[in-house]
């Protein structure tokens, strides 16, 4: 025979006696006024501090972006890239095979991109329009606009150049593996 399972068992367990509230003998526990109005799970405790809290993955609090210049984390820009010798692809849409840029030192380009620089803070042209005729990017075709970006989007020098700009401003002259540039912050 098997021994009895208590699983299976039809018996209750005994039921306690239910207090009387009309009750108001000594022995019983605090009385209505000594007791809170809520049950006791849900009062509010103070929750430990064990650490940073890890949220699930795709559920991370987010924090307001901080909107100073340097840490945002997509800006907008535009820029004039003139290649030279030492660039690592000699070809562009204006020097498909790479004569004049082959031929062409980083002085010679960085003298080029200051004239042009010039140009566009005194006035007599516009930054899209200088981007437009001089640029060997082949953004030339939106006058220079890249778009918005992020960080590691862009080679090095040229993201720190354009993240520590402000909205507007123009850099100096900046070399990158792609030649030297100008970058305009437009967003």
């Amino acid at each position: 025979m098997d021994p009895p399972n208590p699983a299976k068992s039809n018996k209750r367990p005994p039921e306690r006696p239910k207090p009387d509230p009309k009750s108001h003998s000594s022995s019983s526990a605090a009385s209505a006024s000594d007791r809170p109005d809520t049950h006791p799970s849900s009062a509010k405790k103070p929750r430990p501090n064990h650490g940073p809290h890890h949220h699930k993955p795709g559920h991370e609090r987010r924090s307001k972006p901080d909107t100073s210049s340097s840490s945002n984390r997509v800006v907008k820009a535009s820029h004039v890239l003139i290649k030279h010798q030492g660039s690592r692809r000699k070809a562009s849409w204006r020097d498909p095979d790479g004569v004049r840029i082959s031929a062409t030192t980083r002085e010679a380009a960085v003298e080029r991109l200051q004239q042009i620089r010039e140009e566009i803070e005194s006035g007599k042209i516009r930054f899209e329009d200088a981007a437009t005729e001089h640029s060997d990017c082949s953004s030339y075709k939106r006058g220079g606009d890249l778009g918005p970006f992020g960080r590691g989007k862009m080679q090095k020098p040229f993201e720190e150049a354009a993240f520590a700009l402000k909205v507007g401003e123009m850099s100096d002259i900046i070399d990158s593996d792609s030649g030297v540039h100008i970058i305009l912050r437009t967003a």
